[in-house]
């Protein structure tokens, strides 16, 4: 099948036009008021998306990765401390642990919904490190380090199993921080709570990006962390602004991380969206599961009874990766890779050590991930020409693996 017209990855220019009269007086409040940096605009974005995430606390950040790195800061994580997570993630993930003076380390994940396995991290601590008979605290054998946090991420919009997590978390005295860049407003179902949870609610942080193809996207760069910790909220605001307790006393040295008011207002009107935009995504996932239903050689994303995924993407698994890219492109259907290097195997983390082999899942759905056009505005008759190319290329490559393997005969 070809495509007349192009099918986009994601379509944030007809977004934004029919937003635009609610954005523009948002611009126009900013000139008028010369409120640039903090102020009202940013304390009632903070309130808003606290509320939305169940949370007690927001706290509005330059981008994601400051997230990561004040709530560790915050949260007490010291510099030489080890933080485990995960390889299967964008590199903003280990940038706010390492800036945080900590170093990262990974564990592998789970098959099917690809965040961090449960199993794994308890074999982590178990396998990797003794526990320090007086403290409690578990130390890395290697390393020689204490391990002192966690850091889940719920990868495309997923949430990752956090019972078993916290539960571990609370044993060893570890603080957990949830990597909720591409989560806002995903659900988990914990048993314990006996109650639907929010990203961001359940360890002791959570930290979100608002770059402008998420599903609650800036204009521009920008993030936030969430707490239900007071203490951890007022660290945060401090690291955030120069380490001010107020104008000009500084308690302590921190950094430029700020949430400008412009973004905070964009954010402010997006937000009162997002809910029916999430709600759009989910129904283009569930047609995208109706339509892949009978499709051979392709792997679905799998979304556990316990999660109410907001499928920032749309990732499926074949073989032949670049293949299916290639036969896409040429029916103009746009696509993306979500990530094909894992973190460990990055030339950044080279002097770590690490290994092709060491965590052989999230080596094996690396090699194999496409992320197929994923929007609100997605169209059904956009996902069918998606689909159908989809299962034109697997059912071709289906027929030369049979052919590959069918038995030759030979003439007496």
């Amino acid at each position: 099948m070809s495509n007349n017209e192009k099918i986009p990855f994601l379509d944030l220019v007809s977004l934004h036009e029919e937003l635009e009269a609610e954005l523009v007086p948002v611009f126009q409040k900013v000139l008028r008021t010369a409120s640039f940096v903090g102020g009202p605009m940013v304390e009632d974005f903070e309130r808003e998306f606290a509320a939305f995430c169940d949370a007690k606390y927001c706290v509005g950040l330059a981008s994601g990765t400051d997230a990561v790195r004040f709530a560790l800061m915050a949260a007490g994580v010291q510099p030489g401390d080890v933080v485990i997570t995960v390889a299967h993630t964008f590199i903003a993930t280990t940038e706010g642990i390492s800036q945080a003076g900590a170093r990262p380390d990974f564990v592998d994940i789970d098959e099917r919904t690809y965040c961090m396995d449960p199993v794994k991290l308890k074999e982590y601590i178990e396998r990797e490190c003794y526990v320090d008979r007086e403290t409690g605290t578990p130390y890395h054998r290697k390393l020689r380090a204490p391990v002192t946090a966690i850091v889940p991420v719920h990868i495309y919009g997923q949430m990752a199993d956090m019972d078993p997590i916290m539960e571990l978390a609370r044993r060893y005295n570890l603080i957990v921080v949830e990597d909720a860049c591409q989560a806002h407003g995903a659900e988990y179902f914990s048993k314990k709570e006996n109650r639907w949870m929010k990203a961001g609610s359940m360890g002791h942080a959570g930290a979100f990006s608002f770059y402008p193809g998420k599903n609650l996207g800036a204009c521009g760069e920008a993030g936030a962390a969430t707490t239900n910790s007071e203490d951890i909220a007022r660290k945060m605001r401090m690291l955030r602004d120069h380490g001010q307790s107020k104008k000009y006393y500084h308690d302590i040295e921190g950094y430029n991380g700020r949430l400008d008011s412009l973004q905070a207002g964009i954010l402010s009107v997006k937000l009162r969206h997002l809910a029916d935009w999430n709600r759009k995504r989910q129904e283009v996932a569930g047609r995208y599961h109706e339509l892949f239903s009978d499709a051979k050689g392709v792997t679905l994303p799998h979304e556990p009874e316990s999660s109410r995924a907001v499928y920032h993407l749309y990732v499926v698994r074949v073989r032949d990766r670049e293949g299916l890219q290639k036969h896409l492109g040429e029916a103009k259907i746009d696509t993306g890779i979500h990530y094909p290097v894992p973190l460990h195997m990055q030339k950044a983390y080279a002097n770590y050590g690490y290994k092709f082999g060491d965590f052989p899942v999230t080596e094996r759905i690396a090699a194999e991930i496409v992320s197929l056009p994923m929007f609100p505005q997605l169209t059904e008759k956009q996902q069918r020409g998606v689909v159908e190319n989809v299962k034109e290329f697997a059912s071709k490559e289906i027929g030369k693996r049979d052919a590959v393997r069918e038995p030759q005969t030979s003439s007496v």
